[in-house]
């Protein structure tokens, strides 16, 4: 029965496609007219569409204009013209609701058009990615757009803020036209780039200020959220917390963790892998009543001691080194588990942090106390108007629904999909998958394949490149421990024969060109060259444009 209406009334996500294709066709028939205009005209629509919002029109009546508009802009100063299913996925984001479009289909583009409209009325938009990188990198390249009609951009990142500026010019990477300011200015701007952290952390750092002027956030107005799916359900019960040092002696985790090897499990303690916790037994607590020379473990009085001697079960025993976290410069420093970055000056908190580093012998740090926490899920509820886009969203269509209360719409793709997406295939033993999985890297490095390779730790990544070398395949490794390098190796890993290993997250939102990205190459065309010319870089970004074709077309 539901076949047959779905056949009749089609499915709810025809029906809203088929809903939107007016609005297209409205945007289309704009855009003889709006291409005939001269830049300043095209600029001087920003002052035009705020008048109207002002006699009392809404977003809604200027929506086929203004994406008009910035189509046209778009077109002149990045050579990039939305396609008519770009346009879907940007009436999909204004209405609040996800668009999932797949893989290389121009999200970063499509983001354009809604930001444009919901910024003209001066409440502010934020957009939001998964890492600074990404924040900067997209800022930079729709900026242009941005700029040209008359909009400001704010940047903000993990211990900076800027605003884009073409005419701020700076010799340090990945920050050219990005003009350092302060953290208001930035939410200031019409519309703002940022992580979900920076965004979080910034609100409850202004939730912890006496005086309303001192915030740097306005009023959270409209968000669109990248990788939606990732931020919105993996990480939705993630709590963001702020902390302050407590007035306590690091002596005692020293103390704690010296007994620590000398408690067995199963024996002396139980542990619970999924809920991460360990439990005492009662010949544990005797035991460790004797080694700490305490007559009653659990007399008020020593009440913290059992505290630490669980924390300090659970820091041996359920956070790996390389894994959960890794040790760099005398510092234990957090992975992130969903993302596999490093999170650094973030904590574990109730002496957790400080039972790991008495494990690892650095030194230690005092202990945290909380002062401000939230999570995602509570952070971005709090938005007039929430939107987020994704490769992968329809199969969470109902927590999305249900939790954030927001639709999914499925983009089709601009052209037929020839992609072959292949079942799941389920090994008995992580050893045999991993076997297979070599076997299949091989097969594809001998025909000059390209291959990604995704994994969801450190410490996987680590392995699977030690079995690579001992078959001599030359590889790429890309996991928090090689942070800075992590869009200059995705870009390449389109080339031929290329072999490139990341954490889940790693790259994520990075183009991978097959055939490769000729401007990452031009430093190969470089070498040798301590201050090359304008000629030289010229030639080089040649060579590297043709040698990046012929490897496209074998």
């Amino acid at each position: 029965m539901v076949a047959i209406l779905k056949k009749i009334f089609g499915t709810k996500n025809e029906r809203e496609l088929k809903r939107i294709q007016p609005i297209v066709e409205k945007i289309n028939s704009l855009e003889p007219s709006i291409s005939g205009l001269s830049d300043s005209e095209l600029r001087g629509m920003t002052d035009k569409f705020r008048e109207r919002l002002e006699r009392g029109e809404t977003l809604d009546d200027l929506l086929p204009e203004a994406f008009a508009v910035v189509r046209e802009t778009a077109k002149r100063r990045l050579g990039m013209r939305h396609f008519d299913v770009q346009l879907i996925g940007g009436v999909v984001l204004h209405e609040g609701k996800i668009a999932e479009m797949k893989t290389g289909e121009g999200k970063t583009l499509v983001a354009t058009l809604p930001v444009y409209l919901n910024a003209l009325d001066g409440r502010g938009v934020h957009v939001v990615t998964v890492n600074d990188y990404l924040a900067r990198r997209d800022a930079q390249w729709m900026g242009p757009v941005y700029y040209h009609l008359g909009l400001s951009v704010g940047v903000i990142q993990h211990d900076a803020s800027f605003l884009y500026d073409p005419e701020f010019r700076t010799e340090e990477k990945g920050f050219d036209r990005l003009r350092p300011c302060t953290r208001k200015e930035a939410y200031n701007a019409d519309i703002t780039y940022g992580t979900n952290n920076e965004f979080g952390f910034d609100y409850l750092r202004d939730n912890m200020k006496y005086e309303i002027e001192d915030y740097c956030q306005r009023e959270l107005n409209y968000a669109i959220v990248d990788e939606v799916d990732s931020i919105l359900i993996d990480e939705a019960r993630t709590p963001l917390i702020i902390s302050g040092p407590s007035e306590e002696s690091t002596g005692k985790y020293y103390r704690i963790d010296k007994i620590i090897p000398k408690l067995k499990k199963d024996e002396d303690f139980t542990i619970d892998e999924k809920a991460k916790t360990a439990i005492l037994t009662e010949e544990g607590s005797i035991k460790a009543e004797k080694l700490l020379g305490v007559e009653n473990l659990f007399d008020p009085a020593n009440i913290e001691l059992v505290h630490h001697i669980l924390q300090g079960l659970r820091a041996h025993h359920l956070y790996k080194r390389d894994v959960d976290y890794v040790v760099k410069n005398g510092q234990v420093i957090i992975v992130d588990e969903f993302t596999g970055r490093l999170m650094p000056g973030r904590r574990w908190s109730d002496g957790l942090h400080q039972a790991i580093e008495a494990k690892e012998g650095v030194k230690i740090e005092s202990e945290n106390q909380t002062l401000a926490t939230i999570t995602f899920q509570n952070y971005f509820r709090m938005y007039n108007k929430l939107a987020g886009m994704t490769g992968t969203a329809d199969t969470e269509a109902e927590e999305f629904a249900k939790i954030y209360d927001l639709d999914v719409v499925v983009i089709p793709t601009n052209r037929p999909m020839i992609r072959k997406d292949y079942p799941d295939v389920i090994y008995k033993t992580e050893k045999a998958k991993f076997r297979a999985v070599i076997r299949e890297i091989e097969d594809c490095y001998r025909r000059g394949q390209p291959v990604l390779v995704g994994t969801v730790s450190i410490e996987k990544s680590e392995l699977l490149s030690k079995m690579l070398r001992q078959k001599k395949i030359p590889h790429s490794v890309l996991n928090a421990k090689y942070h800075d390098r992590e869009a200059e190796i995705v870009a390449q890993a389109g080339r031929p024969g290329a072999v490139t290993i990341a954490t889940n997250m790693a790259g994520r939102g990075t183009d991978i060109v097959l055939g490769g990205n000729p401007s990452g190459l031009i430093g190969e065309f470089l070498k040798g060259k301590q201050e090359p010319s304008e000629e030289d870089l010229k030639d080089a970004l040649q060579k590297a444009e043709e040698l990046c074709r012929r490897d496209r077309e074998r």
